[in-house]
């Protein structure tokens, strides 16, 4: 029986609280024939210092100049030696069966391109809920990201796809990296187990990115125009139901009692304004 060996790359910047969890969730993998790459994105001195207790347990450290999640991810990815590819966030961490139950997904269906699962997401205030992604094909992908950003692929397909969008600094580099590697078939299969645990942050990638939202909704739009132009219609759906809701949301606002109020201070200081002009 074929046992590929399975590449585990941890990007990290500045998460020295985390890091070793993360780390060690990747040793813990049940799944034996596995590598565990690291890649310092320019990380502080006190994250450096929990890197250099690491190195002599883990296969490889890549140290370079900040960059960016993607450029790590990238350079993790070329040095890797195997034939699947698992990346994983330094501030999250996967529980020990994943590697063993991904790689059987894999061999079970030849048209899996991603394996992902279902994630406990961790607030700061200690709140928990649990993520379930639904995967699919392209279809599911359009339009969001249906799989965890941390999920397993083929090495091979990701030199295919073209690796990760250095360009995207910012966020979703995961989601639009997922629509090439769907783009001209395959399926993302979903454990049905809690596998992965993410800790939701004020400061995460992801809280950055989604103050972006539009801005990269729009570049990942034009960048694959020629998928939007052929869903066209459920296209036009999204973009007006994004207006409906953001109208929606400044109504709620405008109707707040506190709005109210600036709105009656600010008055007459608009009307001697408006006398000026």
């Amino acid at each position: 029986m074929h046992y590929p060996l399975v590449s585990i790359i941890i990007p990290c910047y500045n998460d020295w609280q985390y890091l070793e969890q993360s780390v060690q969730s990747a040793l813990d993998q049940t799944y034996p024939y596995k590598e565990v790459i690291v890649v310092d994105d320019g990380s502080n001195a006190k994250t450096k210092s929990i890197l250099k207790q690491l190195e002599s347990k883990i296969t490889k450290l890549i140290t370079q100049e900040n960059q960016g999640q993607s450029t790590a991810r990238n350079a993790g990815i070329a040095a890797a030696k195997g034939e699947y590819i698992l990346v994983l966030d330094s501030d999250d961490f996967f529980e020990p069966t994943f590697c063993e139950v991904a790689t059987k997904a894999f061999n079970s269906d030849s048209s899996v391109k991603i394996v992902t699962c279902h994630s406990k997401l961790l607030f700061t205030n200690k709140k928990v809920e649990i993520y379930i992604p639904k995967g699919g094909n392209i279809s599911n992908f359009m339009y969001a990201n249906d799989a965890l950003g941390t999920s397993m692929f083929k090495k091979d397909d990701w030199k295919t796809a073209g690796g990760y969008d250095e360009a995207m600094r910012n966020g979703f580099e995961d989601w639009e990296f997922f629509i090439r590697l769907l783009k001209f078939g395959g399926n993302t299969f979903v454990i049905q187990k809690t596998l992965h645990t993410y800790r939701k942050r004020e400061n995460s990638t992801t809280a950055r990115a989604n103050k972006l939202r539009y801005d990269l909704l729009h570049y990942i739009f034009i960048k694959h125009s020629d998928l939007y132009q052929i869903d066209f219609q459920n296209f036009i759906s999204f973009t007006f139901n994004k207006i409906k809701q953001a109208e929606s949301t400044q109504l709620k606002y405008k109707e707040k009692i506190d709005y109210k109020i600036g709105a009656l201070i600010l008055k007459p200081f608009r009307f001697l304004k408006a006398l000026f002009k």
